[in-house]
């Protein structure tokens, strides 16, 4: 029976606290439950969409994990915002925004109860690295715990997910499918509660908490109406306060090693291109150095052996089969790629949990390829530097079939017109659609397109058509795709410079992205451009354009980067 109480005791121990055991008393809570360890369990809970439909559900779960463990569970809410809901919208906005949102809810319920430890459940895209940046900045023993994902639909035999949705619309819109199939696709294609299908945001960060440590390992796979989900939350409770008990907090987790573990699972899985910011966003809330430079250097040795949407054609359901991101993470293990003296959650470090973990006896058909072997001999992402984005940029190249494009810029200020262009088939092959002021100030919020870029991919010119953006993309967009290239537009990034019928070259597997428009001109331009004003005079959106930093520093709003 764990008793550790690292800091309760100064709100709850003693005469002077006797009307604060008053409110514990007031829900319930007996003398015996008040001098046992007190663990807070945070759901990003939300009926507002599916992702974290559920989650209250494993609340339950995980406190009875906690009592077993000899602790007392005490629930508390955090925020959602659905991207998927948002897309193309002006909730777009406020995506971004609301990770950081998460951390300052978390920090501000969690210092101010005093409790010794916590578990935090999410699901959707930012709510994940928002709990995950909590728990560094607390550095309280914890526990990460993904709500999982939907079950992927079917139409026949043919596999389904929102990304095929996205796709449709623009299908629909380029003339290539009815009204009614695409409806059949809208119906079928989400079927359960839970996050998007594929190796999107959601599921990229739920395989990072293990790569890092943060999550016990084999809970990320196992679909949101899995029973094994609730096996989880329980055991996830236990431990949490074996994690007190031996001391292990976020901090001694998350060093230099287990980002690089999580950025060689990212490349290895061709997962989003959010994750690049994110990870960033937690080593810094952890104090470790972690920089696109590490990111550059690890994408050049890790080929992809994961065949997941959007790289591949296979759902995160699939991988759970084969024994969900362990049997991931155990091929990279045995090639070399990991980094295993690094500590996890569960008290060893991840090696040691690697060479005792055995995969179910079912064939990886497809799903999975050897290091030696791979799904694609290249990393599913790399960073692109060049005059163009002298700070860096993402581009996701295990969705694309070209790595190198060149094209003429069609410059649109905003996503709502580059929309409208690729909807009235203006954009033709060998455009370079540039979408700027979408940064992490100018939006303010760095949106998501993934509603453009489906819409292209939609209309058949995924291969034909590129796209630049100091904006973001969702985990589910393929194609020949450039975004967070920083600097951004808003403070006078190159990328303000760039005019309609301008050459630019992007290449993918040199790390460059070229404007081909001599120095002169550049200055000449520069010369020429005012920034733009604020769009927001108050409100949430107006702290967040004073306090955000560029992509390439995560979008992390703490004034101490400054």
């Amino acid at each position: 029976m764990v008793k550790v109480k690292i800091r309760s005791p100064q709100w709850y121990d003693g005469v002077d606290n006797a009307p604060h055991r008053s409110y514990l008393r007031a829900i319930g809570l007996t003398d015996e439950d008040i001098a046992r360890p007190l663990v807070g369990v945070l759901a990003s809970w939300s009926e507002l969409g599916p992702c974290n439909y559920h989650t209250l559900d494993l609340v339950r779960y995980v406190k009875e994990g906690v009592k077993e463990a000899g602790g007392v569970g005490l629930a508390a809410p955090t925020i959602v915002v659905n991207d998927g809901i948002n897309m193309g919208t002006p909730g777009m906005r406020y995506s971004l925004i609301s990770r950081d949102l998460i951390a300052d809810t978390i920090e501000a319920q969690f210092n101010a109860h005093g409790v010794d430890a916590w578990v935090g459940i999410g699901g959707c895209d930012k709510t994940q690295p928002g709990i995950m940046m909590a728990m560094a900045r607390l550095d309280l023993p914890a526990v990460y715990l993904y709500g999982g994902s939907a079950e992927a639909g079917f139409m026949g035999e043919r596999e389904l997910t929102i990304e095929d949705v996205f796709e449709a619309v623009g299908a629909y819109v380029a003339g290539k499918i009815t009204m009614e199939e695409l409806k059949r696709v809208e119906e079928l294609s989400f079927p359960t509660y839970g996050t998007c299908q594929g190796m999107f945001t959601a599921n990229t960060m739920a395989m990072l908490g293990e790569a890092l440590g943060l999550s016990l390992l084999g809970s990320a796979s196992p679909p949101a109406t899995s029973a094994r989900r609730r096996a989880y939350a329980v055991a996830s409770g236990r431990a949490v306060l074996k994690a007190a008990e031996l001391g292990i907090t976020p901090r001694k987790v998350l060093t230099y090693d287990a980002f690089h573990n999580a950025a060689v699972a990212l490349f290895a899985t061709a997962g989003s291109t959010n994750a690049i910011l994110h990870l960033i966003a937690i080593a810094h809330e952890a104090g470790v150095k972690f920089t696109l430079d590490d990111f550059d250097a690890i994408s050049r040795k890790v080929p992809v052996i994961a065949a997941l949407r959007p790289a591949g054609p296979y759902a995160m359901q699939d991988l759970d089969r084969l024994g969900g991101v362990p049997r991931v993470l155990k091929k990279l293990y045995k090639a070399g790629l990991l980094r295993p003296e690094a500590l996890t959650v569960e008290g060893e470090p991840i090696g040691k949990l690697l060479e005792r973990w055995q995969p179910p006896a079912v064939p990886e058909a497809g799903v999975l390829y050897d290091v030696e072997r791979p799904y694609k001999p290249y990393a599913g992402i790399r960073i692109l530097r060049g005059n163009l984005a002298p700070d860096g940029a993402v581009m996701k190249v295990g969705a694309a079939e070209r790595l190198r494009f060149e094209g003429r810029a069609r410059v649109f200020d905003g996503e709502a017109e580059a929309f409208k262009a690729v909807a009235a088939g203006e954009i033709k092959p060998g455009d370079v659609v540039v979408i700027r002021y979408e940064g992490p100030r100018g939006a303010p919020g760095m949106p998501e397109m993934l509603k453009v870029t489906a819409a292209i991919v939609g209309a058949g010119l995924g291969e034909h058509v590129a796209m630049i953006t100091d904006g973001r993309f969702s985990g589910a967009t393929r194609g020949i795709m450039v975004g967070h290239v920083a600097p951004e537009a808003a403070v006078g990034g190159p990328i303000a410079l760039v005019q309609d019928g301008d050459r630019i070259v992007i290449d993918g597997e040199g790390g460059r992205l070229t404007l081909d428009v001599g120095e002169e001109e550049l200055k000449r331009r520069r010369a020429n451009w005012t920034p733009p004003p604020p769009k927001y005079r108050g409100g949430l959106l107006a702290k967040y354009a004073a306090l955000v930093q560029q992509a390439d520093k995560g979008a992390v709003t703490s004034p101490a980067v400054h």
